[in-house]
């Protein structure tokens, strides 16, 4: 598999204002790898270099954020849009993923405008966005743990905290990155801390392959309550959504423990614990029409280069505190209630985490 040599930005900086054969025009969409290798090609010919977003669609602020990043980073920013169906479980949510496909597009031109403005900034140049055939074109992609088909595996880090709840998840997601790394062949690609094991994952799996990209990793976007942004989200309705906050302030609770000077697991950990037993206590004890019932999967606390949980945290290295909850189907939505897209009967998993940075 080959990338493109890292070549240095500056020098791809003083190419932006000449004369290229390669015109500013609208964002290109390409379906189908053969014109997209091409493209990259006439770009890779004049010394431009490409950031790279991979996402799902459904953009929020979260992916925008990235987009900007990479332009400031490199001179053309490639952003794919597909719902990789092999990191969803055969009892998963692949089938009520939102698909936005128009109000994704539009937000992209919109940035692209934006990014115009922007003195030395680089610019969307194109969506990627595939069908399943194109991505996986000898056998159709299979969701069982045992199931067939060309898959990259990162264990036993892809098997711990998002992994053991979701046992193909992780490898459904280095799949489709390994794929879309070796189509676009990006000089650099961004990923937001959300989905923090996510990164470890693909910062592995860029060092274990040798790939010639650099992972680059972007803070997490927030309401201003502290609920991470997330295309879930929307499936949350206002009383889901009141109470989903519970898992950021549990992580926060448990922060401020160890930005006290705490180091064991149990110091750093019971806060949390009780803030989120709390919320789900409060939520069991009000009647079915007012509440809004959470299950905490896991509350973690985690070596920040193998996710393996730790008994006492290194302060010269710190640690990576992170937390899943499931906002169960609301049991009796009441008439006129915002209940979310889908009407509150489709479950939703959230996740955040904090990065406990290291203390000298």
């Amino acid at each position: 598999m080959a990338f493109p040599l890292f070549r240095n930005f500056h020098v791809a900086l003083q190419c932006r204002n000449s004369t290229s054969n390669i015109a500013r025009r609208a964002i290109h969409t390409f379906r189908e790898v053969r014109p997209l290798r091409t493209f990259r090609k006439e770009l890779q010919g004049s010394q431009r270099t490409v950031g790279f977003v991979p996402t799902m669609g459904a953009l929020h602020e979260g992916h925008l954020s990235l987009m900007r990043q990479a332009a400031a980073e490199n001179t053309d920013v490639f952003v794919s849009i597909y719902v990789n169906p092999t990191q969803f479980g055969v009892n998963e949510d692949l089938d009520s993923y939102p698909k936005t496909w128009n109000e994704d597009v539009e937000k992209l031109q919109a940035l692209d405008k934006e990014l115009a403005t922007r003195t030395g900034s680089g610019r969307i140049t194109a969506i990627f966005a595939p069908t399943t055939k194109v991505i996986y074109p000898t056998l159709p992609p299979s969701s069982e743990i045992t199931g067939p088909g060309s898959f990259v595996t990162i264990t036993p880090l892809g098997s711990l905290l998002e992994g053991a709840s979701r046992p193909v998840f992780f490898r459904g997601v280095a799949t489709v990155c390994m794929k879309l790394f070796n189509i676009v062949m990006p000089e650099r690609v961004y990923f937001g801390q959300k989905d923090v094991q996510q990164t470890v994952v693909i910062r592995r799996m860029v060092k274990d392959f040798h790939l010639d990209t650099e992972v680059k990793i972007g803070h997490t976007e927030r309401e201003a309550d502290g609920l991470a942004l997330s295309s879930r989200n929307v499936y949350l309705g206002a009383r889901r959504r009141e109470v989903g906050v519970v898992l950021s302030r549990a992580l926060k609770a448990a922060e401020k423990k160890y930005l006290q000077g705490k180091r064991t697991r149990a110091d750093i950990l019971w806060p949390a614990n009780e803030v989120s037993t709390s919320k789900m206590m409060e939520q069991d004890d009000l009647p079915p029409s007012k509440r809004a019932r959470v299950e905490v999967d896991y509350i973690s606390l985690a070596d920040p280069d193998t996710m393996e949980e730790i008994e006492v945290v290194d302060a010269a290295k710190g640690a990576i505190l992170s937390g899943a909850i499931k906002m169960l189907p609301l049991e009796e939505p009441q008439e006129g209630e915002d209940c979310g897209l889908g009407g509150g009967v489709v479950p939703v998993r959230l996740i955040d985490n904090i990065i406990l940075q290291p203390i000298n």
